[in-house]
């Protein structure tokens, strides 16, 4: 198994979980450099899961030039550049490409909109490259969690303490199961290792919620 980290490498625990690459997503030449490295490294490739993304505020009315280009590169460019390399990698075999969508890339957020847009736009390169690689046996989907990240940590510090103990409010009405958010490992992984697995072979482009009820995107 590989990985990739950009400014910020793996914390000891996890040194010797992966083969650990440093890779900027948003340079399409450095991920098809990267993606082919490993791919001999390993011999081959066979899931890509794409988690690199960033949450940041961002209010209609106040946003610049460098405000969207930074978000659409980071969350968007991205998405496109890692899920391109991979399936270069898997067109002769077949595979599994997960994203990691956003609810707020349904709903909206009035203090984080170009978030929301640039999730929107994962949505809907999912379903696109979902229908575009299926003759290769190649499927791409996209999971919508509500799980404890540090980006939710860095909504909490946007928020700051008042607008934090709101936003707790907020979730633990919103959520049915529990009240709060979920935990990675327990909640998220199952999801992710199934949608890498032959159990998902006939499920392609499209976004699963992973958040105890907060979005219920079937309903």
């Amino acid at each position: 198994m590989a990985a990739t980290f950009h400014q910020t490498p793996p914390p000891d625990r996890l040194a010797d979980a992966a083969t650990w690459v440093r890779c900027d997503c948003r340079q399409r030449e450095e991920v098809e450099r990267v993606v082919a490295e490993v791919t001999e490294k390993l011999g081959g490739l066979d899931v890509l899961l794409h988690a690199a993304g960033l949450w940041q505020g961002s209010v209609p009315g106040r946003i610049t030039e460098a405000d969207l280009e930074f978000m659409s590169s980071t969350n968007l460019a991205a998405t496109v550049w890692t899920n391109q390399a991979a399936f270069a990698a898997m067109q002769s075999h077949g595979g599994r490409i997960i994203n990691l969508g956003s609810a707020e890339g349904i709903t909206g957020n009035p203090i984080a909109a170009l978030y929301s847009a640039t999730k929107a736009a994962v949505h809907a390169w999912t379903r696109s490259a979902a229908k575009a690689w299926a003759y290769a046996g190649v499927t791409v989907n996209a999971v919508a969690p509500a799980v404890e990240t540090p980006g939710a940590q860095r909504l909490r510090d946007y928020l700051g303490p008042h607008g934090a103990a709101l936003l707790e409010q907020q979730i633990q009405a919103a959520i049915p199961l529990g009240g709060k958010l979920g935990d990675p490992l327990r909640d998220l992984t199952p999801m992710l290792v199934f949608l890498a697995g032959e159990g998902s072979r006939f499920i392609t482009g499209q976004l699963l919620a992973v958040d105890g009820g907060l979005a219920m995107l079937g309903a």
